[in-house]
């Protein structure tokens, strides 16, 4: 698991970039697309209703941020489920289950973007998770055609210009286990995440999650966050969790 101590790392600040220079100094692959490869470090975001805190990514690099919309509209069955939300009686990272789509994106550890012409991987260093974005123009399976529950569910991607696309849906997703953060607001089998990836320079990702769920919220949940690359030096890490884990059996996880 990462040590929690601050990662110190110089960025390029945006705003100093001119933008023809910062659209020059994108790394692009052989196809021309820009290149989102790279070990990335991103906000913690605990409550996707809230702004993240001081502006500092997981793992403590600096220069990230997150923008939420405010409070989230929620339905009344959300609302009431999320008000007695108790993480004390299930929490799935508790229990060493994977977090889901949307927690491992706000975790506090690092992120690794693997792209080739066909696919994008993400690396998860939480829960030591992966996930395969596909960009081979295949269309998402029906419900009976994948009847495997999942954690993540199953994204196809494409490019508008220099932004990845990343459409992800159900309807298999792990619910009600899974949920859309750690303060507790819930999600159904209609879960749709669409995410958008942009290099603004060579140090920033700029990305931007829209979270539709008719049956939990009343209205499409919008974040906008910047992340950092980290140091070449940087990798990913074993984070273990085992299903002894004390602060089940303890009661620590309130």
């Amino acid at each position: 698991m990462r040590n929690p101590l601050p990662v110190v790392i110089a960025v390029l600040a945006v705003a100093s970039l001119a933008p023809a220079r910062a659209d020059a100094q994108i790394p692009r692959t052989s196809d021309g697309k820009p290149d989102l490869s790279g070990l990335w470090d991103h906000p913690f975001v605990i409550d996707m209703s809230k702004d993240a805190r001081n502006d500092a990514c997981g793992a403590e690099v600096k220069g990230c941020t997150q923008k939420a919309d405010g409070p989230l509209a929620m339905t009344e069955w959300a609302a009431d489920w999320s008000k007695n939300y108790d993480p004390a009686r299930f929490d799935a990272t508790g229990h060493c289950n994977p977090m889901g789509y949307t927690r491992s994106m706000n975790a506090p550890v690092p992120t690794e973007i693997v792209q080739t012409p066909k696919e994008v991987v993400f690396l998860h260093e939480s829960m030591f998770a992966f996930h395969v974005v596909y960009l081979d123009g295949r269309p998402h399976p029906s419900a009976d055609d994948a009847k495997e529950t999942t954690w993540y569910g199953h994204s196809v991607g494409h490019w508008d210009g220099d932004t990845l696309v990343v459409d992800t849906v159900g309807p298999f997703f792990a619910t009600p286990k899974m949920l859309l953060d750690t303060a507790g607001h819930p999600v159904s089998e209609d879960l749709h995440i669409v995410e958008r990836y942009q290099r603004i320079d060579p140090a920033h990702l700029h990305y931007e999650v829209t979270v539709t769920d008719p049956k939990m919220y009343t209205k499409p949940i919008k974040n906008v966050r910047t992340w950092v690359l980290m140091p070449k030096s940087e990798e990913i890490l074993e984070y273990v969790c085992t299903e002894n884990n004390k602060e089940v059996e303890e009661h620590h996880i309130k």
